[in-house]
């Protein structure tokens, strides 16, 4: 029986009809229903199972409201990791079940993002960085250094070139030496120096590169992973996740970037540097994560399915399955 009006009904859900945004020049937007179901296996021969499970939250960009869930009433707390404020679910699992399964449903309402470069264009709130999150977004992460190997990529720029020139040049550089090809092993981890040296990869491996370029650059940029939902309205399996990324302009603030669509949309590749179409939901962004409560296993590289550890060892990823669906409302 699914428990309808979620516990935590959400000061952070806010509307299910979209909202007009500054950067917004058509109210272009989606609402649609998001199935999320897991299934845990093979769990009885441990003493302690711990499920971190990411969950989209509301932005500029999206609405977002839990309708339903699965999940024993009481047996869970929501809370946010401490460095980026992303979403999750934590609960405990009884080890003297064999397979736990859950599911969480959601009602979205995502818009298309656009921005104006003119001038003139009125500024969204995002257009204000903090001194802390200006460092957070300026470091460099396990596998996206700010030196070494992808330096050697960086086109040339006069000293007198704008934040968003600059950031220009270097997607259109990203989008030039990145073929999106998921063949080569080592593909899809957001390893730079490997990026670098393939010259492939998916999603995140072109934003990864961006990413350390501009930070390089001492341009702010941040990594956002959600799900990607086809353009035809409809109902279906989502396949896998889609990223893309963010880089900080002081008068147009946070502008996104998807440098993989991009180069598998020639006729896009000018859309993609600051817009993101509605056909998307967002939940989480960084790399490098540590979770709330903390995980006793390594920072997570991102975070977009749940995170299980039994006896405080991540679980097997072959034990853990998802399914992803979408049906458009």
């Amino acid at each position: 029986m699914l428990s309808v009006g979620f516990a935590f009904a959400l000061a952070w859900a806010t509307s299910s009809v979209c909202r007009g945004s500054e950067l917004v020049q058509e109210d272009v937007s989606r609402t649609f229903q998001l199935k999320h179901e897991v299934v845990l296996r093979d769990l009885k021969d441990f003493q302690q199972i711990d499920v971190w499970v990411p969950i989209p939250s509301s932005s500029e960009a999206q609405s977002v409201e839990i309708v339903a869930n699965s999940l024993p009433a009481g047996s869970f707390q929501k809370t946010r990791d401490r460095k980026f404020g992303n979403s999750m679910l934590h609960f405990t699992v009884d080890p003297a079940v064999r397979d736990f399964n859950f599911q969480i449903i959601y009602k979205v309402c995502r818009k298309e993002w656009r921005t104006h470069f003119d001038a003139d264009a009125p500024k969204t709130t995002s257009g204000q960085l903090s001194a802390e999150s200006r460092q957070i977004f300026l470091q460099a992460n396990r596998l996206v250094p700010t030196q070494g190997k992808p330096l050697a990529l960086l086109p040339s720029m006069s000293s007198s070139t704008t934040t968003l020139q600059r950031a220009r040049a270097l997607y259109n550089r990203v989008e030039s030496h990145v073929s999106y090809d998921k063949s080569k092993p080592g593909f899809g981890h957001g390893d730079v120096n490997w990026v670098c040296d393939s010259r492939t990869g998916n999603c995140t491996d072109f934003h990864s590169l961006f990413i350390s370029l501009a930070r390089s650059q001492e341009i702010p940029a941040r990594f956002e992973i959600g799900f990607p939902l086809p353009p035809e309205r409809g109902m279906s399996t989502i396949a896998g996740y889609h990223c893309w990324a963010w880089f900080f302009d002081q008068q147009l603030g946070w502008t996104p970037v998807d440098i993989s669509e991009a180069d598998k949309h020639a006729e896009l590749k000018e859309y993609y540097f600051g817009n993101l179409t509605e056909n998307r939901v967002g939940f989480s962004i960084g790399r490098d994560l540590v979770l709330e409560p903390p995980q006793a296993g390594p920072e997570l590289n991102y975070f977009i399915s749940p995170y299980v550890e039994a006896d405080k060892k991540p679980l097997d990823q072959d034990r853990i399955s998802n399914v992803y669906e979408y049906e458009d409302l």
